[in-house]
């Protein structure tokens, strides 16, 4: 059977491989969206409580982890939230805000799928889906050059981008095709881990908050390494830390294991805004006792369950001043050493992946390799919980839709 040729061969029809399959398109260029999953966007569809977190109203580099961070302020610039929120109301989705800027669908997450495909349609992209891609050569024939071997045939192109997603959420079918690909063609890679992702806790740390599953209050998380901090819920669970400012905070903390450093803790304020010296001082000699004080702010049996694992339970007139002092150090301080992560099944997206220093940031193209191309999750760039990892997803696809 004879190859059918195209100029663009996207693989991956998830957010950044439609976005960009449908640029191309209407840019005029003959595309062909290849995917192995039978469904189309499943991570779009499951994303937001399955109404997509699709944007952010405020959107920077500085919401991206990489190891080279400066790398998606250009395509950022190129195709902005703003442009994405325009592209949502020209197709009437209706929408709102949450906190911190977050932009959710009113209705369902399948609106921004089908956008997608009635983008993908204006620009005449061809589908072929469920298809598997056995192999990927490098090939010079008449202005063409790679092929590819699928279940469905031979295609051959001459631009290929791979938008292939990272690890994360096994179970709706990732893989590590596009690293095995970027290896393949001696495009390097940053070892991928999970990211936004809940943390486990040693044993030891763990016993005497198990009692405290399921309970959640507001704090503030920080790491060293990272800017500022995540002021959002936690959650305790049976195997250790959740919420959102526990995601937010785990990318950081998997950051930190690249090279030759040693993880350090994580710190956990309990007293958001208050400073924890201050708050105790007219307690200093009182009857009182810190979990009850403590219970006036936070969930009782939490602030009982604490302190009882610091052994801070007289009233704080017994208690000695370096007691009053590890008191207010451990309650805007508390610092605790995760054992690890609960991993992919786990995680919402995935750190590392194809390193950005070998594309360029304009077109997301390999610079060594012309023609083939690299967008979305398989990139090192990885976004803040709250709409960023989309907004990624759009911009990288769009400009390497303009170039490829």
């Amino acid at each position: 059977m004879n190859a059918v040729d195209y100029d663009v061969i996207v693989i991956g029809a998830g957010a950044a491989g439609m976005m960009c399959a449908a640029q191309a398109g209407q840019r005029g260029r003959k595309v062909l969206l290849i995917d192995h999953a039978a469904k189309i966007g499943e991570r779009i569809r499951i994303s937001g409580g399955g109404r997509c977190n699709f944007t952010n109203r405020s959107i920077s580099a500085d919401n991206f982890l990489s190891h080279n961070p400066h790398f998606a302020r250009s395509a950022l610039a190129r195709y902005s939230q703003f442009d994405f929120i325009k592209l949502v109301e020209r197709y009437g989705i209706a929408y709102h805000e949450k906190t911190l800027g977050q932009l959710f669908c009113d209705d369902s997450a399948q609106q921004i799928i089908a956008m997608l495909k009635s983008e993908c349609d204006a620009g005449g992209v061809a589908w072929a889906q469920p298809c598997a891609v056995s192999s990927v050569a490098p090939i010079a024939e008449h202005g063409l050059r790679y092929q590819l071997a699928t279940d469905q045939g031979e295609f051959r192109c001459q631009s290929l981008v791979v938008a292939s997603g990272g690890l994360a959420i096994p179970k709706l079918g990732a893989t590590p095709f596009g690293y095995k690909l970027a290896e393949q063609f001696s495009v390097p890679i940053i070892a991928p881990k999970p990211a936004l992702v809940p943390l486990a806790l040693d044993p030891a740390t763990l016993a005497p908050l198990l009692a405290l599953s399921g309970a959640s209050l507001n704090v503030a998380t920080r790491c060293d390494g990272q800017p500022g901090e995540f002021k959002e819920a936690m959650l305790i669970t049976h195997r250790g830390l959740s919420g959102p400012a526990i995601l937010q905070i785990s990318s950081y903390w998997q950051m930190q294991a690249y090279g030759d450093a040693k993880k350090q803790p994580i710190s956990i304020d309990l007293l958001v805004g208050v400073d924890a010296a201050d708050w105790l001082a007219p307690h200093r000699h009182s009857k009182a006792t810190l979990p009850n004080l403590l219970a006036e702010r936070l969930p009782k049996r939490f602030a009982q369950a604490w302190c009882e694992l610091h052994g801070w339970l007289k009233p704080l007139a017994e208690h000695a001043q370096k007691d009053l002092q590890a008191m207010s150090l451990a309650l805007n301080n508390w610092s605790l050493s995760p054992s690890g992560t609960l991993g992919y099944a786990k995680a919402e997206v995935t750190l590392g992946g194809v390193d950005t220093r070998a594309l360029s940031s304009k077109t997301m193209e390999v610079s060594a390799t012309p023609g083939l191309y690299f967008i979305g999750e398989v990139v090192d760039i990885t976004g803040w919980l709250g709409g960023y990892n989309f907004q990624w997803a759009w911009s990288s696809g769009w400009v390497a839709g303009q170039a490829a």
